[in-house]
């Protein structure tokens, strides 16, 4: 039994880890702002991750194994975690994402399409961290949410007093009430209503996941002694084609697109830039991953019968 603090774990793949890790015996302490309670068994700190004074205060004299952190966005809350959890646990795991090599989002080397992307490309040991910038501004943060993750990253690498790794997953799909992004909901309805989805002329992959393999994932990454980030994305990319054409096998109807240049604004999951990630890491260091197309069929059925239905 491991003693394990999970900082957010109220929703979707968290809320999922925090049942799947209870399930195997650990003792959970959950820590959000109230807004949803864990489940029974569960020790529940109420308190704002922002407030340090009020978080340390929280922690009181308490210690963990591993702390898992699955709302960290900006390098200023990464601040204030490391320095109330110094001293108090030996591993830290950091959910992250693939947003992070998104190369509109900062100077990353480049990467050829269909290379997939690795770890290294962006470190977080060496990457800037500017805690001046206006991290407290929701309108600023949203904008600049790959470099809020890459620099909260940066800060807890260089954490002194416990070991270090990020999670950094794909895009995450459900099916019906767990689709949390709304993403495949949004195809879903677009294509079952035969409205045009924007796609850009030469769209390139990206990579998935689903919500259950990503809990998984954490879990086994809470588990582990490896330290660094770690991608987290399921085999087999797809391209916005490839999306629309499972969803419309089992809609019964034919997608329609619209064309957009290189640049232009289009559907989620059109990308004109790549970042596909590589799993060869995570595969390296144990952890084995289903094929996209195994569960994707699956979340996309769900979330038809989810769906209204079309009007005439």
């Amino acid at each position: 039994m491991q003693r394990i603090c999970v900082i957010g774990g109220s929703r979707y793949f968290g809320k999922l880890l925090v049942r799947r890790l209870q399930a195997a015996g650990h003792q959970l302490t959950v820590i959000n702002r109230g807004s949803t309670p864990p489940p029974p068994g569960v020790e529940h700190l109420v308190v704002d991750r922002d407030d340090e004074a009020a978080l340390t205060a929280a922690l009181a004299s308490r210690t963990f194994d591993v702390v898992v952190d699955q709302v960290c966005y900006t390098p200023v809350q990464a601040a204030i975690a490391a320095r109330a959890f110094a001293g108090r646990t030996r591993r830290y795991v950091m959910t992250s994402t693939i947003e992070v090599y998104d190369p509109a989002t900062a100077a990353l080397p480049t990467v050829p399409p269909g290379t997939p992307v690795t770890e290294d490309t962006v470190d977080p040991a060496s990457w800037r961290v500017a805690m001046d910038l206006p991290w407290h501004d929701d309108a600023y943060l949203e904008a600049h949410y790959a470099e809020g993750k890459r620099q909260a990253e940066a800060v807890l690498a260089r954490a002194a007093g416990f070991e270090f790794t990020s999670v950094r997953s794909a895009h995450v799909l459900g099916g019906g009430a767990m689709e949390f992004t709304g993403r495949l909901a949004h195809y879903a309805g677009r294509i079952t209503r035969g409205e045009e989805i924007t796609v850009h002329a030469k769209a390139l992959p990206t990579v998935f996941i689903h919500y259950e393999e990503l809990a998984d994932l954490l879990r086994w990454a809470t588990m582990a002694d490896f330290t660094g980030p770690v991608n987290a994305c399921s085999d087999g990319p797809l391209d916005v084609h490839d999306l629309a054409a499972i969803i419309a096998t089992q809609a019964g109807r034919e997608p329609v697109y619209r064309t957009v240049p290189a640049g232009g604004e289009a559907s989620a999951f059109s990308f004109d830039r790549h970042y596909a990630m590589s799993n060869a890491r995570a595969k390296e260091l144990g952890f084995s991953f289903a094929h996209t197309t195994d569960w994707l069929p699956g979340a996309v059925a769900e979330t038809l019968t989810a769906a209204p239905s079309p009007t005439a």
